[in-house]
């Protein structure tokens, strides 16, 4: 399971290291890809497959679904992690998170989330506001 927040810098050669105790959990290549928010989302190749296969199989009826999977898909390379650990961040990838040099790694179970450091205190501080009423509506379906 992939959790917790990390605090990381972007080298001038666009490396970014993975944490230390996530690398075994997702093994020596990962795939890494545009995410939601503005940031990047990092996955085994084993959660990618599952993630891809899940995308291949949506309807693509409407404008929004297409956009989203080619936009997901398109945007996904494989990295292989270097001996220190760290994946190169490609430019594309780099400037659609507006990635900087202080950059947070966040684990969300099955993936992590690579985020501009100012974007992400930015997001959790806006999420962190909504959070009772969240969990008001999670616990009227029952699920808290």
């Amino acid at each position: 399971m992939l959790i917790g927040e990390y605090q990381y810098n972007l080298d001038n050669k666009k490396r970014l290291a993975v944490p230390a105790k996530l690398r075994k959990e997702l093994g020596d290549k990962v795939v890494l890809t545009r995410g939601f928010d503005s940031c990047l989302f990092l996955y085994s190749q084993q959660e990618w497959s599952l993630v891809a296969d899940k995308l291949s199989k949506l309807s693509q009826g409407t404008a929004e679904v297409r956009s989203l999977v080619r936009l997901i898909l398109s945007g996904a390379v494989e990295v292989e992690t270097d001996g220190l650990g760290r994946v190169l961040v490609p430019d594309y990838l780099k400037t659609y998170a507006g990635l900087q040099k202080d950059v947070t790694i966040t684990g969300v179970y099955n993936r992590l989330e690579i985020w501009d450091t100012d974007k992400w205190i930015a997001y959790r501080n806006s999420a962190e506001k909504s959070t009772d009423r969240t969990a008001e509506k999670l616990g009227e379906i029952g699920i808290l």
